[in-house]
């Protein structure tokens, strides 16, 4: 655990906070960099997964030392703030846009992929006079949907059956040459934490369905999914993917993963308020899965939980590697508010710290004010003299729920 007993610490970490751990952000950045030396391929950071933008300056060659190229959103607020605050290449994408967005939108990308035919028919006109009376147009290309599916949870899958993403091949052959005329690259997406294996599959099906428009593409966008700073993940078939393609079509690949870029570089570190019996002890914390942690429910998601025993700090193992078994639970009304079940060397105690593993990516863009709960406070660890000591960034207080409505 790179921030040790530091997140313990009741007199300097308050409780709840996200806390990212900048020396992890930066050895995911080194990691990612590397891949782009060696194949020239360029990497997008995806907002949707992480945009804690304090620690931009870590990740960014344009907003500091890091390495990546910029940023993909998914909406305009997000164009608008990986322009600002990142610096770079601006890539947007959405399931669809109202006339509205593109017009904001167009001040802060570099790249749109579009989801529809019918989208790109609709927004040409639009593009065109932008592009036209400026020196930095916006390259425009459309979403494929190869129909070939590696994820296993459905609602995570961009592949499923019934998803509404990407233009399926069917689709596809009904572009005329007309609509053709102002596109640059496709825009493909298949995969969630997955390895380079899957990559390869992924790329054959697009080979397989799109080979005639490839050749055409200035540039190729590979998704986001990839799970490249993970210890078991095979950079050396990313690699030889990644440059095969460019030598094979001539065009700039880029890759948008968001979980790679903070995976394992944050906690989120809890309290127990109260344990509570029910079929088993419940150990009630001041955080909540809905409002906190939302993939927990949603994926579902079991994250790795520390905490502070007579030892030392400890691992919670699974119901039954240790002595007492416990559930942790959210405070908020909904009754499933529940983080999972485990095991640890003895009672849980109110006042006690638990600290949850891997927390840096979505669940700190997904957080909500539901009950009226406080957002966690947000700090960082950093490495300073050989040492790590830990800065608090932000708090939150009532004027940021009552703010969100009217």
């Amino acid at each position: 655990m790179t921030c040790g007993g530091l997140l313990f610490d009741q007199g300097r970490v308050p409780s709840p906070c996200f806390v990212l751990d900048a020396p992890r952000l930066a050895a995911n950045a080194a990691a990612l960099d590397a891949v782009q030396r060696r194949t020239g391929a360029k990497i997008l950071l995806a907002l949707k997964a992480y945009a804690a933008f304090a620690t931009f300056p870590l990740l960014s060659r344009f907003a500091g030392s890091g390495p990546l190229w910029g940023v993909c959103a998914s909406s305009v607020d997000e164009a608008r703030l990986g322009r600002e605050e990142f610096g770079g290449e601006v890539h947007a994408f959405a399931a669809a846009w109202s006339k509205e967005e593109i017009a904001d939108i167009l001040p802060f990308a570099d790249s749109l992929a579009f989801n529809s035919i019918s989208q790109w028919r609709r927004f040409r006109p639009m593009i065109e006079k932008w592009n036209s009376s400026r020196a930095r147009g916006v390259a425009c290309g459309l979403r494929i949907n190869p129909e070939h599916s590696e994820v296993a949870v459905p609602l995570y899958d961009p592949c499923s059956p019934s998803s509404r993403l990407g233009i399926r091949l069917r689709e596809f052959r009904e572009i005329s040459p007309e609509d053709r005329r102002g596109l640059t690259g496709l825009h493909f997406h298949t995969l969630c934490e997955l390895n380079a294996d899957a990559l390869e599959r992924t790329l054959a099906a697009v080979e397989k369905n799109f080979a005639p428009w490839l050749s055409g593409c200035r540039w190729l966008n590979f998704g986001g999914g990839h799970h490249i700073t993970r210890e078991d993940y095979d950079i050396d078939l990313l690699c030889r993917l990644l440059t095969d393609w460019r030598a094979r079509y001539g065009a700039q690949i880029y890759l948008e993963p968001g979980e790679a870029v903070a995976l394992d570089a944050g906690w989120l570190v809890a309290t127990v308020l109260d344990v509570v019996r029910a079929d088993m002890p419940v150990a009630l914390l001041d955080i909540s899965a809905a409002c906190h942690t939302p993939d927990v429910l949603e994926m579902p998601y079991r994250p790795h939980v520390r905490y502070q025993a007579d030892g030392g700090i400890e691992r919670a193992g699974a119901v039954g590697e240790k002595i007492f078994a416990c559930r942790l639970a959210g405070k908020s009304c909904l009754a499933g508010d529940v983080l999972g079940e485990y095991s640890f060397s003895g009672p849980l105690q109110a006042g006690q710290r638990v600290i949850l593993e891997d927390m840096a990516v979505y669940s700190m863009v997904k957080t909500t004010t539901f009950n009226g709960l406080r957002l966690p406070s947000i700090g960082i660890c950093e490495a300073e003299a050989g040492k790590l000591n830990f800065r608090l960034l932000r708090e939150f207080a009532y004027a940021d729920f009552r703010n969100r409505l009217s």
